[in-house]
């Protein structure tokens, strides 16, 4: 199990596991220009010689950042490959002296069981001003807000 930086010839592979979990109700779609667009922010898990897994840390503010697009092909699940991808994320927050990491999330009890927190979404304004205003579930969203506080 290889975690690393994904490339640019990888967003193909990366929107692919995101829709058959946004498919399923377990996480909101990305649109390819998008991961193109972010695609810095993307980690990705390489196993068998093949992009498995994918998470996304993107930065708010100097304190504050949000794991996103956290998925793993279902073939590879319960390898907890998905717990390496938000450790590799936390890693990455910590290089850049973040102390806050959140996410919106359809599977709240995954996150709570690696110390994040529930809190309530308007703590969270950077975001809701920034994606969740243009998003088509704004008003009636259903994801769970979570905080994890990082501690060096």
């Amino acid at each position: 199990m290889i975690i690393r930086k994904a490339k640019v010839t990888e967003a193909k592979r990366i929107k692919e596991i995101i829709d058959v979990h946004a498919q399923r109700g377990m996480m909101l779609s990305r649109q390819l220009d998008d991961i193109y667009a972010s695609i810095r922010d993307f980690a990705v898990c390489e196993m068998d010689q093949r992009v498995v897994g994918v998470s996304a840390l993107t930065v708010f503010t100097e304190e504050l950042a949000e794991i996103r697009s956290l998925a793993v092909e279902d073939t590879y699940r319960h390898r907890n490959i998905g717990g390496h991808l938000v450790e590799f994320c936390v890693t990455e927050a910590i290089e850049y002296n973040i102390n806050q990491i959140f996410t919106l999330t359809y599977i709240s009890p995954y996150f709570k069981k690696l110390d994040f927190k529930p809190i309530p979404k308007d703590q969270l304004p950077h975001k809701i001003w920034r994606d969740c205003m243009s998003c088509e579930h704004f008003y009636h969203c259903d994801e769970e807000a979570l905080i994890y506080e990082i501690r060096v």
